[in-house]
């Protein structure tokens, strides 16, 4: 039996160099497309920091929050300012309410469940979204309230539009991306694709849903006190007429309210989306 030739085995290859991956040359790329277009920016713009920040500019406009103070604590001034925040807040749930339930039936059709899905009315969904997401709330407020009058109905409906064709992406997205292992196991059972719905893609995505509609109703809480601006009821109604009054004590609780509503908003969303996701 002839030993072993250790110097005739075969030596592993040598590593070939390292090269550049192409997702890290289109990163790159990238990259330095947004600082091109940031510094273009920068140079097309008539940014006037020299008078923005001069000593007249800066004590003119701590003269202008010195009418701020103090704010307006009557009883009845806060009474209405209780009110137009109940307002607010309504608006803000019912709309994203009835916008998650619309995104949720859009996007059912504007998503693609399973590779064998035909999806014919993807298209023309993800299309109805896009046209209802690119109309800003403010613009479907100052629609809606030729027919509906001035009131917070009107900006709850333009909330929920502006909010479905959010929602409805974001929900469409959720299901593509779902596993699709449970569902092709029932699929393969014979189970209908309602059902397979039901009880395999929704269970996988729910709290994504809803961490969705969560942050969204964090949002309209901001839009929301926009819309009063149009006549659409709330807080912002309130600060549109005693700003425009040049009520500033007035004005300056309003504004502590609208922050004091985010907050306490933003605090609740937190800790709902921290339940969801353990």
């Amino acid at each position: 039996m002839k030993p072993i030739d250790s110097t005739n085995q075969a030596k592993p290859p040598l590593p070939l160099p390292v090269r550049q991956s192409e997702s890290g040359r289109q990163g790159w790329l990238f990259g330095a497309l947004l600082l091109g277009l940031v510094a273009a920016s920068f140079l097309s713009l008539d940014l006037q920091w020299a008078q923005f920040l001069s000593r007249d500019a800066i004590s003119r406009m701590g003269g202008f929050m010195a009418e701020f103070y103090p704010p307006e604590l009557g009883i009845t001034f806060l009474h209405k300012v209780a009110i137009g925040a109940w307002e607010t807040l309504a608006m803000s749930a019912l709309g994203t309410l009835l916008a998650s339930l619309a995104g949720l039936a859009l996007a059912l059709p504007a998503a693609r469940l399973h590779q064998q899905d035909r999806a014919w009315a993807r298209g023309p969904s993800r299309l109805l979204l896009n046209a209802l997401r690119s109309i800003p709330e403010l613009v479907w407020a100052t629609l809606l309230l030729i027919s509906a009058g001035l009131g917070p109905f009107a900006g709850t409906l333009a909330l929920a539009l502006h909010t479905t064709g959010v929602l409805g992406r974001l929900f469409a997205e959720a299901l593509e991306n779902a596993a699709p292992g449970p569902a092709a196991a029932l699929r393969l059972q014979g189970v209908g694709e309602g059902r397979i719905l039901l009880w395999a893609t929704l269970p996988q995505v729910l709290p994504q849903l809803l961490s969705y509609a969560l942050y969204r109703w964090e949002n309209n809480i901001r839009a929301a006190t926009v819309l009063g601006v149009v006549g659409a009821g709330g807080l912002g109604q309130l600060l549109s007429f005693h700003l425009g009054l040049f009520h500033m004590p007035k004005t300056a609780t309003l504004l502590l309210a609208m922050l004091a509503l985010v907050l306490l908003v933003d605090a609740g969303s937190l800790l709902a989306r921290r339940v969801l996701t353990r």
